[in-house]
């Protein structure tokens, strides 16, 4: 799957900027937390902290990942990065998975989250497992299909904006959404990653 520059500029952008966001998130600081779940993060600092921290570092490095400037100039440095990403997911996704049984919007919100955080752990390590077994093309399929589930983080924001500015019921919304923030990403990249082969 190839992108464009602009389009990479665009997911660059969005992932930086969401990863910052987030950041805020880990000073636990009750005011920057959304008020329905403020209760929920504050009795539960420790898997916050955990998916934050590895979510954050997934976002900000993810998009290098899709440089071909970078993979071909510096594989070394596509290599490490690739590592830092990985384990952003691990500790991301098992912070989601100790995050979701709590979360805001009732068991269709919490079922959306477990399927999220599981979905990511299993895409990468199954990204990881093709890399260790050099199969190249499987490799960048499995990734991109990663890094859609972690871009999952800016469209439950965007979606959240959206809510907010049509003025919808948030209970009903935030159920919803925790699935719609992540099955369409996945299932546009397993689109692409089908029908469009990595070249070798």
């Amino acid at each position: 799957m190839r992108i464009t520059r602009a389009g990479w500029a665009i997911m660059t952008l969005f992932s930086t900027l969401i990863a910052l966001l987030a950041a805020r998130y880990a000073g636990f600081d009750p005011e920057a937390f959304f008020t329905e779940q403020r209760a929920t993060y504050l009795a539960h600092e420790l898997p916050l902290g955990v998916h934050i921290s590895g979510a954050a570092v997934a976002l900000a490095v993810g998009p290098w990942q899709f440089s071909d400037r970078l993979r071909r100039r510096s594989p070394r440095w596509h290599r490490r990065l690739g590592v830092t990403y990985l384990l952003g997911c691990l500790v991301g996704g098992i912070g989601a998975l100790l995050l979701a049984p709590v979360a805001y919007g009732g068991v269709a919100a919490r079922l959306g989250f477990a399927w999220l955080g599981l979905a990511w752990l299993i895409t990468g390590g199954i990204g990881l497992r093709m890399i260790l077994q050099r199969r190249i093309d499987d490799h960048r399929r499995w990734m991109v299909r990663s890094f859609a589930l972690t871009f999952a983080a800016v469209t439950l924001r965007l979606m959240l904006v959206a809510v907010k500015v049509a003025d919808l019921d948030f209970h009903t919304s935030y159920a919803v959404i925790a699935w719609l923030c992540w099955i369409p990403n996945l299932a546009v990249a397993w689109w692409f990653t089908r029908l469009r082969p990595a070249r070798r």
